[in-house]
């Protein structure tokens, strides 16, 4: 297992590949989204382009971590990121997460982008199992990751302060022998996982 190799993942409509600084005012741009920085709960301070030129261009350093822009294939236009982070190297677990920019949404892009991601991790990587947050006023994100096999595991309740209100999250996994047996297309019919962690057969679902 190594996070150091930083690859090219490629699909039908979206590309996967490492950063640089040059991509740091696109990001810059997509980080400033109102709509990103709401439905993700991202810092609403403006990044600047020197910390971003930094930070971007040194993703392809990091040992503990992968960092990927998402490209669509059909403009060539970087359009966000997808990041493994937070590895637990003992237990074979890391979190996940995803951000897409208003040029590369409602098109598919950000499902196939988890897909290829996730996949990556548990045929690659070896991992586990792969978590995230998903905040509950995000639901079309939510969506796209039960397509992709997460599975909700509980509520964290009033996690983030937003828009004079309080924003709960949910916890959601997917697991290595989830995925060995849907490869991110649960809808397969080929099993799932009941509310202690148990597989199920497609027919008590």
């Amino acid at each position: 297992m190594s996070f150091s190799d930083k690859p090219v993942l490629t699909g039908e409509r979206a590309v996967l590949r490492p950063f640089t600084e040059a991509d740091a005012s696109v990001m810059a741009r997509i980080l400033a989204d109102p709509e990103v920085v709401r439905l993700t709960g991202s810092p609403t301070e403006e990044f600047g382009l020197d910390r971003l030129r930094s930070w971007y261009g040194s993703r392809n350093d990091q040992t503990d971590r992968l960092d990927l822009g998402i490209v669509d294939r059909a403009s060539g236009e970087l359009v966000g990121e997808t990041v493994l982070n937070e590895w637990d190297e003992a237990n074979r677990s890391c979190c996940f997460r995803i951000l897409i920019g208003p040029g590369g949404q409602n098109r598919g892009l950000g499902t196939e982008a988890v897909r290829l991601t996730v996949g990556h991790a548990f045929e690659r990587l070896g991992l586990h199992r792969v978590s995230l947050y998903v905040f509950t006023h995000n639901p079309r994100a939510r969506r796209a990751y039960e397509k992709v096999g997460f599975v909700a595991e509980g509520v964290e309740w009033q996690t983030l302060w937003q828009g004079g209100e309080w924003i709960d999250a949910v916890r959601m996994s997917v697991l290595a022998p989830e995925w060995a047996a849907h490869r991110g297309r649960p809808d397969s019919g080929r099993g799932g996982r009941d509310e202690q962690g148990g597989r199920v057969s497609s027919t008590a679902r």
